[in-house]
């Protein structure tokens, strides 16, 4: 089986892009990560694979998005693993840079704002994240741009609903010539949200994680209310709660549970912080 052809620079990206576009593809799917690949990250692969000419990933753990105290420096890194797992699923193109590719004059002087919808849940105990993240999106939607002959498409996880609605805004925004395609949130068999920080669970801690889908499926179906699905977690053992709240899809805004909106948790599992939604 031939393999993804790894792109290390800008350059080489859009001389692979520019080629394959004046080869005949008119649709190229983007699909932005930062590696670490398992098996949720995998099937939004395969969706970018199936429905466009030309499938590119990228890996690149942006520094951006990282604050103080977080895991940039050992955030897992494994692009020979990445790069067998999508060349399972067929991508065409891996782009791989390094910080300096991407930022060749540090950090950049002109980035993205988030806004108040970037400030608030995952904002509010991670600030600069969304900014950091929309920044290098925005980059990435620029240099995958495939000009006029060809559409470029955009795939995201819907586990990551903040950072989902986000780009959707930065491309109404913007107005960038992009499609955001949302794909589903991808778990285990015992419901667990994948998340490539679910490596650092012990077994143990990976079933005091289940607390969060549990929770997730009891608000939805009527079984609990907000108040005692945050007091189940609270009770966990190894859980510490950050929010469980209701808030509307379009904007974020908090909501009482009802039909059409959509519960958001986020917690501490040991050392490690998860997050988790559902639509209700």
């Amino acid at each position: 089986m031939t393999g993804p052809v790894v792109c290390t620079t800008v350059a080489q990206l859009r001389e692979e892009i520019g080629a394959r576009v004046t080869r005949g593809a008119r649709t190229v799917g983007l699909f932005p990560t930062m590696g670490a690949l398992h098996d949720g990250h995998a099937r939004i692969a395969q969706r970018t694979r199936a429905e466009n000419d030309l499938a590119v990933v990228s890996v690149f753990v942006n520094p951006l998005q990282f604050g103080p105290g977080e895991d940039f420096e050992s955030y897992p890194r494994d692009l020979y693993g990445d790069v067998a797992r999508l060349a399972e699923v067929g991508v065409d193109l891996v782009f791989a840079p390094s910080v300096e590719q991407m930022y060749p004059d540090g950090t950049p002087v002109v980035s993205v704002t988030s806004g108040r919808a970037g400030s608030i849940l995952e904002g509010a105990t991670r600030p600069g994240h969304f900014d950091g993240a929309l920044t290098v999106v925005n980059k990435l939607f620029t240099i995958a741009a495939p000009g006029p002959a060809a559409e470029l498409r955009a795939y995201f996880g819907e586990k990551d609903a903040q950072q989902l609605l986000l780009m959707q805004r930065m491309v109404r925004d913007f107005d960038h010539p992009v499609e955001i395609r949302a794909v589903p949130i991808v778990r285990s068999e015992q419901g667990l949200a994948l998340s490539s920080r679910n490596q650092y669970l012990s077994a143990e801690q990976a079933g005091h994680a289940l607390v969060l889908h549990r929770t997730l499926r009891a608000l939805a179906a009527g079984e609990l209310t907000l108040e005692r699905a945050r007091s189940a977690i609270d009770a966990e053992p190894e859980v510490r709660l950050d929010y469980f709240v209701t808030v509307d899809p379009g904007d974020l805004s908090l909501v009482e549970p009802g039909p059409g909106t959509l519960a958001l948790v986020a917690a501490w599992v040991g050392p490690t912080r998860l997050i988790d939604n559902m639509r209700i």
